[in-house]
């Protein structure tokens, strides 16, 4: 016979998918996009959480999109040749040997242990860079200082994203793109790359998941967290300070992405532990929603 309190678990079980019933309906054979990046790719409990949450969305029929980025792993790839890496404005600076070493960390190493992962818990996911399809073609970024091959994206063509998920795979996608100039590519910033992707497939929402809890009133008190922030309210918190520093771009680009048609962005905690179905499958949400 079981007890009280096994029935009380049972029941608070009941109680979340009850809860996550009216989610799942809504967002049905819709289309999410995630940058997977910062501190929750630095944890492997972390990882096979986020993993686990893809692999839930596509399971209930929702088109889930997993787009990565790699700093980490390809800092650890230069250490080991000699190499240091250098940033410009917050942007990596990526001369030809970092560009190279950037597509084999990004493509050949890190996209593919992502869509082993997802295959290993039950999930299908097919494993692309920006070059397959010629999914990103990009220029040189224009820029007061050199950057070496780093691009602004010129065209996205979502038509092997799209392949993927009309045949039921998750794809993992790395932000190496084609170059206009033949025989050439560039490193994309993956939130751009994202943010890109999420308005040339028409989702539904974009997230980025970050190492910071969302949009603070004060950066130092996690308390003092704006839920939900309205896209002609972002000029104003940029200029009170409320919005600086390296957050700016992550914000501008999901004000680009709202701009673009997108109904809904969100900068989420990627260390708060299944913040993705948090969000997107509960009452309560986390997070800051940019709409």
């Amino acid at each position: 016979m079981s007890t009280i309190n096994e029935n009380t678990g049972v029941y608070e079980k009941a109680q979340i998918l009850s809860e996550a019933l009216p989610y799942i309906q809504r967002y049905h054979g819709k289309t999410i996009v995630i940058k997977y990046g910062g501190g929750a790719m630095q944890s492997d409990e972390l990882c096979r959480q986020v993993i686990t949450d893809v692999i839930l969305l596509s399971l209930v029929g929702i088109r889930t999109v997993l787009v990565h980025g790699g700093g980490p792993a390809i800092n650890e790839h230069l250490a080991k040749i000699g190499k240091e890496p250098r940033f410009v404005n917050g942007l990596r600076y990526t001369d030809a040997e970092t560009m190279e070493v950037a597509q084999m960390v990004m493509c050949g190493r890190v996209s593919k242990q992502l869509a082993q992962l997802i295959g290993e818990q039950g999930g299908k996911a097919l494993s692309l860079s920006g070059m397959d399809g010629r999914m990103f073609v990009a220029k040189k970024i224009s820029s007061s200082e050199d950057l070496g091959f780093v691009g602004d994206l010129t065209l996205v063509n979502p038509e092997p994203v799209n392949l993927a998920l009309k045949g039921g795979y998750i794809p993992v996608i790395s932000t190496v793109a084609c170059g206009e100039e033949p025989g050439t590519m560039y490193n994309i910033n993956a939130d751009i790359g994202a943010a890109a992707l999420a308005i040339a497939i028409n989702a539904e929402k974009l997230i980025l998941l970050t190492d910071v809890r969302g949009i603070l009133r004060d950066p130092k008190d996690e308390s003092t967290l704006i839920p939900e922030v309205a896209l002609a309210d972002v000029a104003a918190l940029k200029e009170s300070g409320i919005i600086s520093g390296g957050f700016i771009p992550k914000v501008d680009c999901c004000a680009d992405v709202v701009r673009g048609g997108v109904p809904r962005a969100h900068i989420l905690d990627g260390r708060v532990p299944h913040a993705i179905l948090m969000e997107l499958l509960s009452d309560s949400g986390v997070g800051t929603m940019i709409y």
